[in-house]
């Protein structure tokens, strides 16, 4: 969790240094006007950029272990856990109508594979990092509609391609690979207007994320064994940060 208090402080960092530049920069230093938008604060041709701390929590699930590419009793029982991991993220929210928005997302997430179950005493299988570069359709719901214009809750779906790279193996192993796939992805959270082109966000994502894994036993009566198996990652992305927005204009409020 220490990467994510930090990315959480940095956010708090950026929320408080964008509220202090829209006081200088708003309607009321240039016009007179009170600090807002009018009922709607976006539109086609806008573009929202986030930068959020975000907690990654994978749902892990394994089965079909081999070794040697073949079901062995001795891995009946066997498993794998994969760790949190807390991350900054960035991403960017493209507005096709006031309500359609196209967003990419772009992070790497650090974890630990470790072997559980029958084969826990093997310990930590490896450390590997993801890079899941992930894009999604939205919907964003009017908050002004029933009576909150500064809330913009908005809804997602898409697809993502998650990347592993850096696999350093534990003690007891050696050669990991896992496979790079596809995944799909969705999403809710909402945007909330502070002042002057700064807003506050909230996201959740649920990614269905599965691979196929092996390593090499480097240790042991079975050393030199290639044990491989199938998993299913499944995080869950939890995060909450400051955003900015490009295009359109403030629409003074008298």
């Amino acid at each position: 969790m220490r990467h994510f208090l930090k990315a959480a402080a940095l956010a708090g960092l950026l929320a408080a240094t964008g509220a202090q530049a829209a006081d200088l920069s708003g309607p009321a230093a240039a016009g007179g006007y009170k600090d807002g938008y009018a009922a709607e604060w976006w539109g086609a041709g806008d573009i929202f950029i986030r930068l959020r701390g975000e907690a990654v929590l994978p749902q892990v699930s394994t089965s079909s272990w081999k070794l040697n590419g073949a079901p062995n009793a001795a891995l009946d029982g066997a498993n794998a856990s994969i760790t949190n991991s807390g991350i900054p993220e960035l991403d960017i929210s493209y507005f096709l109508t006031k309500n359609i928005a196209v967003e990419a997302i772009c992070c790497v997430s650090p974890h630990t594979v470790n072997a559980s179950g029958t084969i826990a005493a093997d310990g930590k299988i490896a450390d590997t990092w993801l890079f899941p570069p992930t894009v999604l359709l939205q919907y964003h719901f009017d908050g002004a509609a029933v009576g909150l214009p500064q809330f913009k809750p908005y809804v997602g779906a898409g697809v993502n391609y998650t990347v592993f790279f850096d696999n350093n193996a534990g003690t007891n192993f050696s050669d990991v690979k896992i496979g790079d796939r596809w995944g799909a992805a969705v999403q809710a959270g909402f945007d909330y207007h502070l002042q002057g082109n700064w807003f506050l966000n909230v996201d959740f994502k649920k990614l269905w994320l599965n691979t196929d894994a092996s390593a090499t036993i480097a240790a042991g009566a079975a050393a030199g064994d290639r044990v491989s198996f199938h998993v299913n990652i499944d995080p869950i992305i939890v995060g909450a940060g400051i955003g900015y927005r490009f295009g359109g204009g403030y629409i003074p409020l008298k």
